[in-house]
């Protein structure tokens, strides 16, 4: 991004100094101030798709952006999920603890313990794929951009 943004500061200088350039020339130099018109053409040419380029850079960050805030939010989602498991599970087995200790087994404490712990394994689950989600995620962009460059490297060699 702040490559872009340098190169439209040297444009915009180099079509300022062109400008001025055209302005003190006047009528008398009819040749160069024609050779300048066309450099100037060609500056104005490069900046507008120096700014095009930008929008896309722009709208294709603020999507990534949105992106990344979705994940993030899914992944605080699950992981909520999880703690909420894992605090069932705890009381469950103290309940159960609780039972044996009394050598009284009963059967929907060991049913409702181990309902608990098969909801703790798939909130983890859902964790960790929420998480491997928002890596990849991350990492997506960050491969393609350097992919991009590596071709580019390899086309200019």
């Amino acid at each position: 991004m702040s490559d872009i943004e340098d190169h439209e500061k040297r444009l915009t200088a180099a079509l300022e100094r062109i400008s001025s350039g055209l302005d003190k020339l006047g009528a008398g130099g009819s040749g160069d101030a024609d050779a300048l018109k066309t450099e100037l053409d060609e500056e104005k040419l490069a900046n507008a798709q120096l700014q095009e380029r930008l929008k896309t850079l722009t709208a294709r960050q603020a999507a990534a952006d949105e992106a990344a805030a979705d994940k993030a939010t899914q992944l605080d989602l699950e992981l909520q999920r999880l703690r909420q498991a894992n605090a069932e599970l705890r009381a469950s087995n103290t309940a159960l603890r609780e039972a044996n200790a009394k050598g009284v087994g009963e059967p929907h404490l060991i049913n409702k313990a181990m309902l608990a712990e098969l909801e703790a394994l798939r909130a983890a689950r859902a964790a960790e794929i929420a998480e491997a989600e928002s890596i990849i995620g991350a990492l997506t962009p960050l491969l393609d951009e350097a992919g991009a460059i590596k071709e580019e490297d390899e086309t200019d060699a």
